[in-house]
């Protein structure tokens, strides 16, 4: 019997389908994670940068933007 590979484990033939499923939903919800972590971080960002505009909301304005930077930089790698 012949299977798909993966990595170094071989999936058997049987098997195969609950697999390729399997790998779907993986692909799908790391898509949506990713999408959930850009949109975050740039409303983040855009929050931090208007809060930044006044002197007393730079306090919170400043490390708002740079956790909104750091989230669009984790979902785009």
């Amino acid at each position: 019997m012949t299977g798909a590979t993966y990595g170094r484990k071989r999936v058997p033939v049987l098997l195969w389908p609950f697999w390729a499923v399997w790998r779907l939903l993986t692909f799908v919800l790391e898509l949506t994670g990713r999408f959930v972590a850009l949109s975050l971080g740039f409303v983040l960002l855009v929050v931090g940068v208007i809060a930044s505009l006044t002197v007393i909301g730079a306090v919170i304005g400043v490390p708002l933007a740079v956790f909104g930077f750091l989230l669009i930089l984790r979902g785009l790698f």
